[in-house]
This record gives C-alpha cells, sequence and structure tokens, in this order.
C-alpha cells in the first residue's frame, strides 16, 4: 500500500480525553511507582508525573500511524519529546491537535520515520504541554525520500553524575497498556514471536516513565512540577523484568542528560536523553 506522503500537514484532532485521579495513579503505577513515592500514587497527597503527559495522547499517535499509512507490523517508537508549559492538575479534560510534519526516508532496508507534533490544551483553552514524537516503520523505507536531520549527542563521554537502577517486573506491560497503549505487541507472546521477539517487549514509554521518576528522584525529589522537558531517543527493545540504570549527567542551568542501559547485556534501550527543569529559588 506504501506510505501516504499526502497527509503531512494535514491536521489531526482535536481528539478529546478526561482523566481523573484514578487514571494518574494507574498510570504511576504502570512505570513501577510504589510505596517509596506515595505523592504519585496515593490520593492524599497526590502530584502525577511529567511523563503522564506523553500517554495521555497515545491516541495521537495512532492516529498519525493511521494518516500516514505506516505499515504496522514494523512500527516502534522512535523519539519521544515532552515540553511542559505548565504542571498537570490531577484531573481534567483535554484537548489534542496537531498534524504529521514530515515523512523521512531511512533507505529499503531501514525504514521510514513519521515526525508529528500534537498540543493538548485544558478545558479552558490554555496549553499544558506539545508532545513531538516520531513514528519508525522499519517496513517502510525505499520511497524517495528526504533523510531525517542528524541529532546532536547530548550524553557527555563521561561516568554519570547519578546512576538509578530499577526492575520493571516481569509483567509490567499489562499493567502499563491499562493506561492506553493497546497495542499487541506488548501482551500477545503469539504476535511478538511473529515480528521477531521472544515474546511481548516493554513499551518504549513505560521505560521512559521508568526513567522519568529516577530523574525526578536524584534532581528534584518530591517536586515533579519543576520538569519543563522529557526528551529522548529510543534505542532498543528491553523485555520486562530486566534490571536498568537510567544514568544520568548534570549539565547546569536547569539541564540534565540521561539514558537508560539495560544491565543484563549493557546496551543502551534509551538514549540522547534530555531534562529541563526549573532551578529551585
Amino acid at each position: 500500500m506504501g506510505l501516504h506522503l499526502d497527509a503531512m500537514g494535514r491536521k489531526i484532532g482535536p481528539l478529546s480525553k478526561e482523566y481523573a485521579w484514578k487514571d494518574v495513579v494507574l498510570y504511576a503505577l504502570g512505570v513501577g511507582a510504589g510505596f517509596e513515592e506515595l505523592e504519585y500514587v496515593y490520593e492524599k497527597r497526590l502530584k502525577p508525573l511529567p511523563s503522564f503527559a506523553a500517554a495521555a495522547v497515545f491516541d495521537f499517535f495512532w492516529e498519525a500511524g493511521a494518516a500516514s499509512g505506516v505499515n504496522l507490523a514494523g512500527v516502534l517508537h522512535g523519539e519521544q519529546d515532552l515540553v511542559l508549559h505548565r504542571p498537570m492538575p490531577i484531573e481534567g479534560s483535554l484537548a489534542t491537535e496537531g498534524a504529521i510534519e514530515e515523512i523521512y526516508d531511512l533507505g529499503a532496508q531501514k525504514g521510514a520515520i513519521v515526525a508529528a507534533e500534537a498540543i493538548t490544551s485544558d478545558s479552558e483553552g490554555c496549553e499544558l504541554f506539545t508532545n513531538r514524537m516520531t513514528i519508525f516503520g522499519k517496513l517502510d523505507g525505499g520511497f524517495g525520500g528526504k533523510p531525517p536531520p542528524r541529532r546532536d549527542k547530548l550524553v557527555p563521554q563521561r561516568p554519570p553524575d547519578d546512576e538509578m537502577k530499577d526492575r520493571p517486573a516481569s509483567n509490567q506491560p499489562l499493567i502499563y497498556r491499562l493506561s492506553g497503549d493497546f497495542f499487541q505487541l506488548h501482551a500477545d507472546p503469539e504476535l511478538a514471536r511473529q515480528v521477531g521477539f521472544a515474546g511481548p517487549i516493554m513499551h518504549g514509554l513505560c521505560t521512559y516513565g521508568f526513567a522519568c521518576r529516577a530523574c525526578i528522584k536524584a534532581l528534584l525529589p518530591g517536586e515533579p512540577e519543576r520538569v519543563r522537558r522529557f526528551s529522548c531517543r529510543f534505542t532498543r527493545p528491553l523485555y520486562p523484568g530486566r534490571p536498568i540504570a537510567t544514568q544520568i549527567w548534570h549539565m547546569g542551568d536547569g539541564k540534565a542528560a540521561w539514558r537508560v542501559v539495560n544491565e543484563d547485556t549493557g546496551e543502551v534501550v534509551i538514549d540522547n536523553g534530555l531534562l529541563e527543569y526549573v532551578e529551585s529559588e
């Protein structure tokens, strides 16, 4: 069928979503929060994790995929860049709209990249956050399009300043998917094997949520509302139940670089991470 190149620039949305405090808690449980971080899972003093804002617009991700015509048999998450214009409330109504900005060609043997942007506002029309994302279609390359722009490497060539260790549960994707990403690759062992994996893999945005928790714990303990940007590139699949380390480099001026490493293999599963935050007064 091929990619729908005429989808570039076409408006997607507005897409509406209602959420309540239980959705905020369910998301936090899905990315590994527990008794040590009650502010994410207990309604008495609840604060949304900033990365909830990426999961809250998953419908847009699929709308962009469908509009582009990307082959779902080869779809993976490429990059995520979340910019928070203000802290998220613990409940509310969201309206999201945006468009596919560009479709890049990596070549017939490497695939294609669909780049899209979504802006989300509250019920009063005030912008809350912006998500810029890429969808990697490993079966869609070779259509003669332009290559993607080169990205600067953010992670320094020195040991990290902090390393936060964690281990997603063996059933972590089954919890995380209840926040809206029902793609069968993360739940169906037979489908996962059909597309070349040993079993269901972690959602990239689930591991992203683990990393967001880790960065806040290291740099902004108890103050997730200070986060203004959290971006990264997804580089390798991760199976649930494997130990991970979020490595963090302090960059100064309210910035930090980060990545996530599979501790069993040493492979970097999320790279080129950037955290921007409001420095304390």
